[in-house]
């Protein structure tokens, strides 16, 4: 088994839809940091079930979904298919047959993940299962991602423990183990349920026999009640119809006496309508004094408010004067302060140019001064450090030849140490006899797979029938649920109709309907459900008709009198059968209505006179033709006359005629669909009869199999066991003896070594010393050098701090001029305007006395007339007055008129709502006979002549304690018994039941403890073995081997123990990096040798490797990809030249990875071409 292809679409950075092909068993991805090689490993670790985003460096799932870059939008969704080829049958299962196995993963926006196998849809729990024991998943040892070796080599031993299940194939035993305690929880959980179930039935069997007794009695007390209570209820309606009589006659008399106030109410409204009328003419006259009035009040308000303003502005204007004249005598003053100031400023900076110009020159002297000391120092730091770079070299080596020969020394005594534990355990495999017996085993393992094979065959032609036969239930259910809903539908719509149906024919009138069937015509036709129209009249022929259609057919209507006498309240219509019409005149150019109607009998009565037309254009065109009682009407039910015109605007279901039809057709369509309904039922309960033998068949079969394969799986596993140990023992013989020749090697090279060293750090130590007195020299001249420097610096500072000064001072003095020059001119400026502003105000004041006079004459005038004004108020206000004094009086008056109208209307209302109140009680008293089954007018005639309500409600109460004395009743007490009876003796079966499976799940459990513990034991051994013989193989030296933390093999935790050759490491945290990923490598490779999975992925594990444990590297997965596939990522060019197809990984357009695959072998082919 192996990976064919990766098929990306929408994943992270693979927007597009990208095929990967893995056409051998080394494949390199390689491209640039970022352009996502890694996101091929999380594509692969995604479809086999990763739940976890943090492991898929996101989020949340849809962090791996395609998030849009510079020029691409976001998508929808993301899917990843995985494609094995499965030619070695390693998958198990249903699968086993297939030669290619596809799984496939999609995610939406949502977070909804789909998972299929070959095209099925399937659970994640599906994946998991198909790939347990095959090394394959999520998170197993087949994925080395980056940042993966440090955690595997640091992890707890319990987290360890998990990659050694997975290489024992123990995980399935894990899942079946949790599965059987489930199932153990859930038996026991059963058990107690099923204890308290058959508890409370032992509890109720007790109180139904007592209930059953009890049931029999409360039978005829109720009989007696029913009776009683239709008794009661007859004498409560007589009562309530005669109350009803009474109240009617009352309800006449206050009508009465209402209209003869209503008429004395409307003669005061006509009164009051009078005043009103002369009352707007008045307040006209009163509107008109009053806007005159208000007028004069504007205009005086206006005219006083203007002397206001102008008597303000006089004195803002003078108040302004003084303001403008006391700054025009401050400005002056300040004027003369600053012609002082410039004096002074002149002065002091002709004083300061002669002293800058000196300070500069020294400053320029000293800073050439100071660059020669400063140059003097750095010769003198040159030529020590080149004294140093002399003097450095012998003592480094020096140095690192010491620690040399100490470790050299170390690695001597530990290989003498090695070298005698090497020779006495050789002596030791040399003594060990070899048991080879094992040839028995082989046969009966051949036996059991070739019968394995068979039952596999028979199994994969089961399941295919199966999966057909489930596919066909699954149709026919579907079938089935269609067809059902299709009948709940149209018998739903069939039930409106019908209720539509009968309302629309009279048929909902209960009273009607009792009489009907009380004289024998309960059984009738009506008229609707006899007629036979032409298709496309029936509207017109339901709008002639009308309620016509509602009535019921009669032979003969001679005794109609007699009939009507106790007819109810209700419409009621009756056709003669018997009666033949008599010829209609014919008006020869129009058809008539009753050529498109017709029945079992003559209605030509009922269509007399009627014509009919196919379109409204032409009826209105036919209209001159008919005669005085004639008529004309369309096929959409417009009906016209001479000199009338009537429009039927009803929907088909508002048709009674075309409601019939389609009750007719649901009725054909409902029988159908119930006999396809009930072919599908048998259909489907063959079907499901057939499918569960089948899946008997399959699962005794699955059984059969199972058992077998784990017998095959002991067999193969003892022969492993015994093979695995003679292996053992000659692989260590050899590795022993070739290992204590490498040490005697080894120790010679190392003392060949400590000479070499020892030479050339006495040559370190004899240069060392003619270097002491250069060095005392350098330093005397150091000193000297340091303080030239600091003189020449701080003399330096000193004239440069001098020449800041004066500058700073002369550009102060000659900014400070300039700005008293400015506010110089500023302030002239504003000299001259205040004297113009003050010549303004003094000539705005004199002019302002005249207009002041003006307006204090036109306001004594204006006041003069609101007097006069004033006095036309008064007179129209008390017109206005007197008229609706007359108003409230008349309204006063009507008042009282409308309460005592309002009175007699309220006891009307008192007395209509008594009546109805009884009328409702009534008809509920005669509700409550119809639900009980009782005829009143029967009730009514077996009344006893003395029977009274207050003796029926006294009988009601005995009856009632006598029935609630017997407490709660079951009626089904009896049937009730004998059922939980039956039930209690099927408990107890169950209870026996479920006993006996619990024992059996607690056996399974030893059983797979066993099994677990056996195979992890072994698997460990060989691991342990494994990373022994690889360890040396790959650190050239050393040695490595596992340990168990706990004395359970069902929960004890791995912890592995390294040592590189040369080091004395008492814990692996002490290893260097690239030590912790060779170490890791071992142990995967070595996991690899005892279970190897499908394939391996390597993210980047050679990226702490120096290039000769690359190249160890190289070799060891170049001679495990034999037998399994290596995908690697890498940007090491020694590794990429082991591969035979490299993948690159671009990202030519931003944010989106694209593949380019190269072939090794082809690309060599072509360029020797």
């Amino acid at each position: 088994m192996r990976l064919k292809n990766v098929k990306l679409a929408g994943f992270k950075t693979f927007v597009d839809p990208t095929t990967i092909n893995f056409p051998s068993n080394l494949g390199a991805v390689v491209g640039p940091n970022g352009c996502g090689k890694s996101n091929v490993i999380d594509a692969v670790r995604w479809v086999m079930g990763e739940s976890s985003a943090k492991n898929l460096r996101g989020e949340s799932m849809t962090d791996v979904i395609f998030n849009g870059s510079s020029a691409r939008k976001p998508v929808g969704q993301a899917s990843v298919e995985l494609v094995f080829d499965n030619y070695d049958r390693k998958l198990k299962g249903e699968y086993a047959n297939f030669n290619e196995v596809s799984i496939k993963r999609k995610v939406d926006r949502e977070g909804q993940s789909i998972y299929s196998l070959n095209g099925t849809v399937c659970r994640r729990r599906d994946i998991t299962d198909i790939l347990l024991g095959t090394g394959l998943g999520a998170r197993s040892y087949s994925i080395i991602e980056q940042g993966m070796v440090s955690r595997l080599i640091e992890s707890k031993p319990e987290e360890l423990r998990v990659y050694i299940e997975e290489a024992a194939g123990i995980s399935r035993y894990k899942e079946r183990r949790k599965e059987t305690e489930r199932r153990i929880r859930r038996t026991k959980e059963n058990l107690e349920r099923l204890a308290d179930i058959r508890e409370e039935l032992d509890r109720q069997l007790q109180h139904l026999k007592r209930q059953s007794v009890a049931a029999e009695k409360y039978g005829e007390l109720k009989q007696q009640e029913r009776v009683t209570t239709a008794n009661l209820n007859a004498l409560r309606w007589r009562s309530l119809d005669e109350q009803i009589r009474d109240n009617q006659e009352s309800i006449n008399s206050i009508e009465l006496s209402i209209e003869s106030l209503t008429a004395d109410q409307r003669r005061i409204d006509a009164k009051i309508e009078t005043h009103l009328s002369d009352n707007a003419e008045l307040t006209d006259a009163l509107g008109e004094v009053q806007a005159r009035f208000y007028s004069l009040g504007n205009d005086i308000a206006r005219i006083e408010q203007s002397i206001d303003h102008h008597m303000e502005r006089v004195d803002q204007l003078k108040l302004d004067l003084t303001e403008t004249q006391e700054g025009w005598t401050q400005t002056q003053e300040e004027l003369d302060i600053d012609l002082r100031k410039i004096t002074q400023l002149d002065s002091d900076l002709k004083s300061v140019t002669p002293e800058l110009d000196s300070a500069q020159e020294m400053e320029v002297e000293s800073a050439k001064r100071l660059a020669e000391a400063e140059q003097g120092l750095r010769q003198w730091q040159k030529e020590w450090d080149e004294f140093n770079q002399r003097a450095e070299e012998p003592r480094q080596t020096a140095e690192v030849e010491q620690s040399r020969i100490q470790q050299l020394e170390n690695i001597v005594d530990r290989g003498l140490n090695r070298k005698k534990n090497l020779e006495e355990e050789l002596q030791q495999l040399e003594k060990a006899p070899i048991d080879s017996g094992y040839e028995e085993q082989q046969r009966e393992a051949t036996d059991l797979e070739t019968s394995i094979k068979g039952l596999q065959s028979k199994s994969g032609t089961l399941l295919s029938t199966i999966e057909s036969m489930r596919q066909q239930l699954n149709r026919t259910t579907e079938e089935l649920d269609a067809v059902r809903s299709e009948l709940q539908t149209s018998k739903g719509k069939q039930a409106s109709l019908e209720a539509l149906q009968q309302a629309a024919l009279g048929q909902d009138n209960q009273e009607i309907n009792n009489w009907l069937k009380s004289k024998g015509f309960d059984n009738e036709i009506r008229l609707a459900e006899g007629l036979r129209i032409e298709p496309g009249w029936e509207k017109a022929v339901e709008a002639v008709l009308g309620e016509s259609l509602q009535a019921i057919c009669v032979e003969g209507l001679d005794k109609v009198e007699q009939l009507l006498t106790d007819l109810p309240k209700g419409n009621l219509g009756l056709i003669d059968i018997i009666r033949r019409s008599g010829n209609q005149e014919s008006n020869g150019s129009l058809t008539p209505l009753s050529a498109k109607a017709s029945g079992d009998w003559d209605i030509g009565d009922l269509l007399k006179n009627i014509y009919i037309a196919n379109s409204l254009p032409e009826a209105l065109a036919n209209r001159a033709e008919l005669g005085e009682n004639d008529s004309i009407i369309t096929k959409e039910g417009v009906w016209i006359g001479t000199n009338w015109i009537q429009i039927n605007n009803k929907t088909n279901q508002e048709s009674i005629v075309e409601r019939r039809s389609l009750i007719s057709d649901l009725f054909h369509k409902i029988k159908k669909l119930n006999e396809n309904s009930e072919n599908l039922s048998q259909k489907q309960s063959q079907l499901r009869s057939e499918l569960k033998n089948k899946e008997v068949e399959r699962d005794q079969l699955q059984t059969d199999l199972a058992n077998k394969a784990e017998l095959l799986g002991e067999i193969k596993s003892d022969i492993s066991t015994q093979k695995a140990k003679e292996e053992e023992a000659f692989s260590r013989k050899e590795r022993t003896t070739a290992e204590l020749q490498e040490i005697v090697k080894q120790l010679e090279a190392e003392e060949k070594h400590t000479a070499e060293a020892r030479a050339r750090l006495q040559k370190a130590l004899d240069s060392m010393a003619k270097d002491v007195g250069g060095k005392e020299e350098l330093e005397a001249s150091r000193e000297k050098a340091q303080i030239a420097v600091e003189n020449a610096r701080e003399e330096a500072r000193n004239y440069k701090d001098l020449a800041h000064e004066l500058a700073l001072k002369q550009q102060s003095t000659h900014t400070s001029l300039q700005s008293t020059r400015q506010t110089m001119d500023r302030m002239a400026s504003q000299v001259q305007r205040s004297k113009e502003r003050i010549e303004s105000l003094t000539g705005q004041i004199a002019k302002s006395d005249k207009p002041l006079e003006e307006m204090r004459a036109d306001l004594q005038d204006l006041l003069g007339q609101r007097l006069e004004v004033e006095k036309e108020l008064g007179v129209a206000k008390s017109r206005v007055d007197e008229n609706e004094l007359a108003i409230r009086s008349l309204e006063q008056e009507r008042n009282k008129l409308q309460d005592s109208h309002n009175e007699r209307r309220e006891d009307l209302m008192q007395a209509r709502l008594k009546s109805e109140g009884a009328s409702v009680k009534r008809d509920l008293v005669l509700e409550q006979l119809n639900e009980a089954q009782f005829e009143l007018e029967l009730v009514l005639q077996n009344l006893p002549e003395d029977l009274e309500e207050q003796k029926c409600e006294q009988e009601l109460e005995k009856l009632s304690n006598r029935i609630h004395r017997l407490g709660p009743i079951n009626l089904a007490a009896i049937d009730e018994y004998e059922q939980q009876g039956e039930r209690k003796v099927y408990l107890d079966r169950q209870n026996e039941d479920l006993e006996k499976a619990l024992k059996t799940l607690q056996n399974a459990i030893r059983k797979i403890d066993k099994e677990t513990r056996t195979r992890f034991k072994e698997t460990f051994d060989k691991i342990n073995a494994g990373l022994q013989s690889l360890f040396p193989r790959v650190f050239g030296g050393g040695q490595a081997y596992l340990d168990m933390t706990g004395d359970d093999l069902l929960d004890t935790g791995v912890a592995i123990m390294a040592r590189p050759p040369g080091k004395r490491n008492s814990t692996i945290h002490l290893l260097s990096g690239g030590e912790k990923a060779m170490t890791a490598i071992a142990l995967v490779f070595s996991i690899f040798h005892l279970n190897p999975s499908p394939f391996c992925m390597l993210d980047e594990v050679d990226a702490p490797l120096d290039d000769a444990n690359v190249t160890r590297y190289a070799n060891l997965v170049k001679e495990m990809a034999e037998n399994v596939q290596f995908i690697f990522i890498t940007h090491n060019k020694i590794t990429m030249e082991m591969a035979n197809q490299l993948l690159g990984v671009t990202m030519h357009e931003a944010g989106v990875s694209r593949i380019v695959a190269v072939d090794i072998d082809e690309a060599a082919e072509l360029a020797a071409m």
